[in-house]
């Protein structure tokens, strides 16, 4: 028995040195889109068409799938040029203030609602949500929260609320890529999930020292 273990023993490291020399597979962009965009094929249920378009990547998001979200192997010239366009492609209010009504905010941030499709689905003319609790800790008073992303909790009592600050935060609920490419948090204004309006009452949530966010 103890000659049999060492012989299995033997197999497995051999085994297992070879999983590790061997080369990661190259996953080409039309295989991607190829496996996307077949689960949305069903014969059982016709996906419309603007659900179906989801599953085009964009510019961002093929760059980001080409080095499986590793940001530090993206050429540092490509991922400069990325960052310049999407921070041109941010739009701000028409009247220029970027902080709104926290309260207003505090309801975007509670709101799961938009673009949930078959039946029941979303209506359109519905403002959307932020869904900002699925990721983050944000008010103290509610204890239902996501731990994908940091805390939030004294944000704007930590930062102040300089123009400075509204801005980033603005361009960061805006297209968070510009600061963290390639991260977890929707790009809400860039895909137009959230309005320009709706993303300085988020700002407001965020920095206004009245929010409960900063109490």
């Amino acid at each position: 028995m103890k000659t049999k273990h060492i012989v299995l023993q033997g197999v497995g490291a051999v085994l297992l040195a070879a999983c590790a020399s061997a080369p990661e597979p190259v996953v080409t962009e039309a295989t991607i889109q190829r496996v996307v965009q077949s689960s949305f094929s069903q014969i059982e249920y016709q996906y419309p068409p603007e659900v179906v378009a989801r599953t085009n990547q964009d510019e961002g998001q093929k760059m980001c799938t080409a080095v499986r979200n590793e940001v530090a192997k993206i050429p540092p010239a490509q991922l400069d040029a990325f960052v310049g366009k999407s921070m041109k492609e941010i739009k701000y209010p028409a009247g220029g203030e970027l902080m709104g009504d926290w309260k207003q905010g505090e309801n975007i941030a509670q709101s799961g609602y938009g673009m949930r499709f078959g039946e029941g689905a979303d209506d359109p003319k519905r403002p959307n949500g932020g869904n900002c609790y699925a990721c983050h800790q944000v008010a103290p008073q509610e204890i239902a929260f996501g731990t994908i992303g940091p805390s939030l909790l004294g944000y704007g009592k930590h930062r102040g609320a300089s123009a400075a600050m509204q801005k980033f935060v603005y361009d960061k609920v805006y297209n968070a890529w510009v600061t963290f490419p390639c991260s977890n948090m929707p790009r809400f204004g860039h895909h137009g999930f959230l309005t320009t309006e709706q993303i300085t009452h988020v700002v407001a949530l965020l920095l206004d020292p009245a929010s409960p966010v900063n109490k």
